[in-house]
């Protein structure tokens, strides 16, 4: 499903306009990545939790020449654990 779809889909279900339906996930998405960025967790209970881990860094090999190591540097990424609820549906 595309945000377009999802936009639609939500704005037929609650009567409100497209406009003012992609407002609003626009604005929720924001705000769980500025927590997120924050080292904030964002968790909604039923669906499930957003936060942040760390991966290390480690040795990888450069795909144009598989011969040569290279290192890929320690980052942060972004994590979501499905909630019971979510789990439940989607196993229905």
């Amino acid at each position: 499903m595309t945000k377009t779809e999802f936009v639609s889909n939500v704005a037929e279900a609650v009567k409100l306009t497209k406009k003012d339906v992609a407002a609003v996930i626009d604005a929720a998405l924001k705000e769980v990545g500025d927590a997120l960025a924050k080292g904030d967790k964002c968790t909604f209970v039923g669906f499930g939790s957003f936060e942040v881990r760390e991966r290390a860094a480690r040795e990888g090999r450069n795909p144009q020449d598989p011969t040569k190591p290279i290192h890929i540097p320690a980052r942060k990424v972004p994590v979501f654990k499905a909630g019971k609820g979510l789990r439940d549906i989607v196993n229905k």
